[in-house]
């Protein structure tokens, strides 16, 4: 019996978190101390996995300090084939980043971090002609605050769709009382309480030049995810996008979100599956289980994410279930 005959369509198989595969430790115990915000690529072509994450320390000891790739074979087994400090972008803190291989047979890497000159996230992109090659000097800007109309940009999430790129990225809008020096001083427009994190698109024919659209999903007046909704990966279901994000409650679950899921036929207007609780949560600590990505291979799910360990610290996981 199919899930079709009983009406069930395009359901998305989701896991236990507690069986998770750990894929790597944060760089210490305790709060703060996360690895994790994977992005992840299979490329047929040279039969290898390719996963981004970013390092991170507590705020008063650097915050987002270093990213990496790795590649694997089988998804579960990574060697590190790359990194770059915050200081390769001049950065106080590097985030996560979107990881893609051309048409033409490139990798792009379009990353967040936040600005030197005016301590606002905004999105590089650096090329190259193998993820081991990217480097932090060849990158290019293209997604700003100030183009589009906002506070902050960051997390982007990249798809190439009939040719053309979508980009989802979390921003930040600019408060009903406008915008001022308070909303930058700590470099971390998201943490203030005086913005929330929403989910934005932007569209191009080239990956380089952008046209922003504006919000497509934005934290509704109360519940679970008022605070965030923050898209973080795309799982195609024919005919429907099933979109994994980010939620929290209010700026205190800033750092620590859950994993809501919401679906959209057109990338444009979701409807939420997880109206009254995160989808996914962590059993330990915050219950944050944040940044999820996944790919779809050989019948299988890939799922990667960051997961809170009991120790508050956040550790980078993978499980992998069938996809029907």
């Amino acid at each position: 019996m199919t899930d079709e005959s009983k009406r069930w369509l395009s359901i998305i198989p989701l896991f236990n978190p507690e069986d998770g595969i750990k894929i790597y430790d944060p760089p210490g115990n305790g709060s703060g101390y996360w690895i994790g915000a994977p992005s992840v690529i299979y490329d047929n072509e040279k039969g290898k996995f390719y996963l981004y994450y970013r390092r991170r320390k507590p705020r008063e000891l650097g915050r987002g300090y270093e990213c990496g790739i790795s590649e694997s074979t089988d998804g579960i087994n990574f060697k590190e084939i790359w990194t770059a400090s915050k200081d390769k972008f001049g950065s106080i803190s590097v985030e996560r980043a979107g990881l893609v291989k051309t048409q033409d047979g490139n990798y792009r890497l379009y990353i967040g971090y936040v600005a030197p000159e005016d301590n606002k996230w905004k999105i590089d992109m650096i090329e190259a002609d193998s993820p081991e090659n990217f480097n932090p000097d060849t990158k290019r800007l293209v997604l700003a605050p100030e183009n589009c109309g906002v506070e902050g940009v960051k997390d982007p999430y990249i798809m190439i769709i009939g040719g053309l790129y979508y980009m989802l990225v979390s921003y930040a809008p600019t408060p009903s009382i406008g915008s001022d020096n308070s909303l930058h001083a700590t470099a971390d427009v998201f943490n203030t309480g005086k913005t929330s994190s929403n989910t934005g698109l932007a569209i191009s024919g080239d990956g380089i030049n952008w046209q922003w659209l504006g919000d497509v999903m934005s934290p509704p007046k109360s519940g679970w995810n008022a605070y965030a909704t923050r898209a973080t990966c795309v799982v195609y279901m024919p005919p429907v996008f099933c979109v994994f994000y980010d939620g929290g409650a209010d700026v205190n679950e800033n750092y620590e979100e859950k994993t809501g899921l919401a679906v959209t036929f057109d990338l444009k207007n979701y409807h939420h599956v997880s109206v009254q609780s995160p989808i996914l949560v962590s059993p330990y600590s915050s219950g944050s289980l944040r940044y999820m990505d996944a790919i779809k291979l050989g019948g299988k799910i890939y799922y990667y994410y960051e997961y809170a360990r009991l120790d508050g610290a956040h550790e980078l996981r993978m499980n992998k279930v069938s996809e029907r």
